[in-house]
């Protein structure tokens, strides 16, 4: 059986070879409109960038994005795709929490948070950006103390969706592994 090709695409904005499906597409419609190209198969000249808003500014300020579409790229569009960038790097991380909650190494709530974390077991903890700032700072505390990477993000209501509850203020990665990759996305996405 012949095995297939991964198409690599250059990233306008740090100039790195990457698998296609890793990065996001910039899209110049026949229209002339600029706008961020999700599924990959829209019509129009497309450049690629890495999902970090870093690769998207560099692009933008090393005029790479502009020669790629070979057309200028207003203040305005670019601020409207730095936006549209963030909410698909912040619904990857939703998604990528809602896998781990599936695989069984996530633990969500207080109780179980507190328990992972004092027994060692926890590998990262991600706590919602509008806890309470008693939360935050117990939290902080904790995880100070024990040496857990602390990650603030996202909204109570948008984890509990992302684990199938209706709220959750604080959730635990089990998995190294994991919780490595989580890391890795938390990171680019502050960025």
């Amino acid at each position: 059986m012949k095995k297939m090709k991964t198409p690599l695409r250059k990233c306008t904005g740090c100039g790195e070879m990457k698998n296609k499906k890793e990065m996001f597409r910039v899209l110049k419609t026949p229209e002339d409109e600029i706008i961020l190209d999700v599924t990959g198969r829209k019509n129009g000249r497309g450049a690629y960038v890495c999902p970090s808003v870093d690769c998207l500014t560099k692009a933008v300020k090393s005029r790479g994005l502009e020669r790629s579409l070979k057309v200028p790229v207003p203040d305005e569009v670019y601020e409207q795709l730095k936006r549209r960038w963030r909410t698909l790097n912040n619904h990857k991380i939703l998604s990528f929490i809602g896998i781990c909650m599936k695989a069984g190494k996530l633990v969500s709530g207080e109780f179980s948070v507190e328990k992972a974390v004092k027994s060692g077991q926890a590998s990262v903890v991600v706590v919602a950006a509008d806890a309470s700032d008693n939360s935050k700072k117990q939290y902080t505390n904790m995880c100070t103390y024990y040496k857990v990477p602390l990650f603030f993000f996202s909204s109570k209501e948008e984890l509990g969706q992302a684990l199938g509850k209706e709220y959750r203020a604080s959730l635990a990665v089990l998995d190294e592994n994991m919780a490595k990759a989580l890391i890795a996305k938390m990171e680019d996405a502050a960025k």
